[in-house]
């Protein structure tokens, strides 16, 4: 009975504002256009730039553009859902910290546990794009790297899942860009925001480009068949290209540096999610219509789409937009997980000491953030992008689910609680919420579920082996009952 009052115990609302307070807390410095510029940093990047190839070639063909649509439906369900949440309780952690405040400790853990699989991969699989897109932008000026420092030592069979090993070193690349942006988000989140700021703006305007001039050369005629491989081509379209909503939910994970949390947030969440899914629709729509699904190129689809049609001008700028814009992703995620980081090391459930330390100057959780980004890069060094892009989508849907269940949760157990910013239609939204996110991860192969699982029962071990026994409410309550 003890041990399950522990696992279930919720964190009040309270102690999560009071938390703010006081030596740890972080420097509020970002606007509604910096948390928005964040938002779009972490969306726009290797999903639009690299697996829209994959998803049109391989699983959706035109139907491509209803993925996306997919997607973004289910993402904004979650998405009211998480600018709720962040009006509510504005501090660090997302939906860790939304979950222990709902659904309590144990499935806290999970899902923060969930979170670090989620940010940590995905910024590794991003990082593996950024070498790919830098590769071919310094190939248009004749520049090529020996292929032995660009390639991963280690790869597996896409059909038979066997690993083997390349003879090659590390992709070095991939690991250089990591360490630097590691370096410039210990400076500060100030610096960091407005370097975010300036790479958003160029991506943006390369994807504009896009658009605009790519819609000259659409043939209708590529659009037919429209659904090649039926509706389950377009759900698992949508179950690949969903990477590439990932970052509107770590706008949450900022709400502790953000001026004015309970607007600033919400507005960041929504603004940013709406750019994007227009934008991704868009792209997809041009894409398939320049180019005949089955000829689309798999390793850089839109600059490859361009320059089928002559255009070596837009090549580079759109080489040069997929570079810049692969940099704001991999800021924005690894920003985000030393934040979850720090959340959870503040309950005691991993070192406090450590994941937890603040830098007295820049105001930073520097020691979350080198641990961070070593990890990172050593992981994207040696590990293949197709192992890593499959690890990610399936541990951001289960979390998209738990931030629904836990709205409608709150509702019923903290109905007094302001809320700045109101999930509408509760609680049919939380509950389509759950069903389509819910629905995408079964579109994913079950090999997913069974990494997924081994995931979390890792995660589970640390959790009873040393978060269980060190957690800051269980100690409370210790203290309390002596």
């Amino acid at each position: 009975m003890k041990l399950r009052s522990q696992l279930f115990a919720v964190k009040p609302v309270e102690v999560l504002l009071a938390e703010m307070e006081g030596e740890h807390r972080l420097r509020r410095v970002l606007g509604p256009v910096s948390l928005t510029a964040l938002g779009v940093g972490a969306i726009i990047g290797a999903g639009i730039f690299v697996l829209t190839g994959f998803a049109a070639h391989d699983e959706a063909g035109p139907g491509l553009i209803l993925s996306f649509v997919v997607a973004g439906i289910g993402c904004a369900l979650a998405a009211l859902c998480y600018a709720e949440f962040a009006s509510m309780v504005p501090v660090a952690g997302s939906a860790y910290t939304y979950a222990y405040a709902t659904l309590g400790e144990l499935l806290a853990w999970i899902i923060g546990w969930d979170l670090v699989l989620e940010y940590g991969v995905a910024s590794s699989a991003v990082a593996h794009g950024w070498s790919e897109y830098c590769l071919s932008f310094l190939n248009l000026f004749g520049v090529t790297l020996p292929e032995r420092w660009t390639n991963t030592p280690i790869d597996i069979q896409q059909a038979t899942n066997v690993w083997f090993t390349t003879g090659d070193y590390c992709n070095l690349p991939a690991a250089l860009i990591v360490l630097f942006i590691t370096a410039v988000l210990i400076v500060g989140i100030r610096e960091s925001a407005g370097f975010n700021a300036g790479m958003v703006i160029l991506k943006v305007l390369v994807v504009l480009l896009v658009i605009a001039l790519g819609a000259g050369y659409v043939r209708t005629e590529n659009w037919h068949p429209f659904l090649p491989f039926g509706w389950g081509g377009v759900m698992r379209g949508a179950s690949y290209v969903f990477f590439a909503y990932i970052g509107f939910d770590s706008v949450s994970t900022h709400a502790e540096e953000a001026r004015n949390p309970r607007r600033d947030v919400p507005i960041g969440i929504v603004a940013s999610l709406a750019l994007c899914t227009v934008l991704y629709i868009s792209v997809a729509a041009v894409l398939t219509g320049m180019v005949p699904y089955t000829e689309i190129n798999i390793e850089a689809p839109v600059a490859a789409a361009f320059a089928s049609r002559g255009l070596r001008v837009a090549e580079f700028f759109i080489s040069l937009g997929a570079v810049v814009g692969i940099t704001s992703v991999l800021l924005v995620l690894l920003l985000s997980q030393a934040r979850v980081l720090l959340a959870m090391a503040r309950d005691g459930l991993i070192p406090r000491e450590f994941f937890a330390a603040v830098h007295p100057r820049f105001r930073t959780p520097h020691k979350a953030t080198i641990l961070t980004g070593v990890m990172v890069a050593f992981v994207a060094a040696l590990f293949p992008l197709r192992f890593l892009a499959k690890l990610v989508n399936i541990g951001t849907l289960l979390a998209f689910v738990i931030v629904c269940a836990a709205v409608w949760v709150m509702r019923r157990t903290n109905p007094q609680v302001p809320r700045p910013f109101r999930t509408p239609l509760v609680p049919l939204v939380p509950i389509l919420g759950m069903a389509m996110n819910f629905a995408l991860m079964c579109s994913l192969g079950w090999e997913n579920w069974v990494r997924l699982v081994v995931w979390l029962l890792i995660g589970l071990g640390i959790y009873f082996l040393y978060g269980r026994k060190r957690s800051t409410m269980a100690l409370q309550r210790a203290a309390a009952s002596r």
